[in-house]
């Protein structure tokens, strides 16, 4: 047989018969066959573990590349829960808020018109008011003053905003700013609540 290459032993070829072993080839490390043909794998590969599987041996236990590979994959999908959960992976984005509809804004106009073209509903007090002054009186001051685009709270206090409102009410009226609802304001009061 020429053109073989000489591999050792028990050399296989799978296009060529195998050799029975010789004398030499048959010490104490080798395994002699009875029947020569039937021999398929090499004697060195025999001795491993069965199934061909390597074994590697880490802090004096032995490991199957099988069981490597399983704690490896598992290693790593223990590192990858840790950094989901720590939130590694998601966007520097905050979590996008519940969608709500949006609520209609609320306007407040408010028109300030000359007492001429106003057409207001409130009255005028029936006595004379003066800075200080509470109640009921006050607060239909207040009411006919924010009618006529002179607004202020309607709560029965004759405070700084009433007295203003009445200063600017008079100064209108060409009247003194006292911010006194004497007799003459009180008279262009209803005046321009009539109107």
């Amino acid at each position: 047989m020429e053109g073989r290459q000489e591999g050792g032993p028990g050399y296989d070829d799978w296009f060529d018969e195998p050799e029975a072993p010789t004398e030499t080839q048959s010490g104490a490390n080798r395994v002699v066959y009875e029947d020569a043909e039937e021999v398929w794998v090499l004697p060195e590969e025999e001795e491993g573990r069965p199934g061909g599987q390597r074994e590697i041996v880490i802090g004096g236990r032995a490991f199957t590349t099988t069981q490597l590979a399983i704690i490896g994959l598992s290693v790593l999908a223990i590192f990858f829960a840790i950094l989901a959960a720590a939130g590694v992976f998601s966007s520097g984005k905050a979590a996008a808020p519940p969608v709500t509809p949006p609520t209609k804004p609320v306007t407040k106009t408010v028109t300030t018109t000359t007492p001429a073209n106003t057409t207001p509903a409130a009255t005028a007090p029936s006595q004379p008011l003066s800075p200080g002054a509470t109640g009921g009186q006050v607060k239909t001051l207040q009411q006919a003053l924010t009618a006529l685009g002179y607004p202020v709270t309607a709560d029965g206090d004759y405070g700084p905003a009433t007295e203003t409102a009445v200063k600017n009410f008079q100064t209108a009226k060409g009247l003194t700013p006292d911010g006194v609802v004497g007799p003459v304001t009180l008279a262009e009061l209803q005046k321009a609540l009539q109107g």
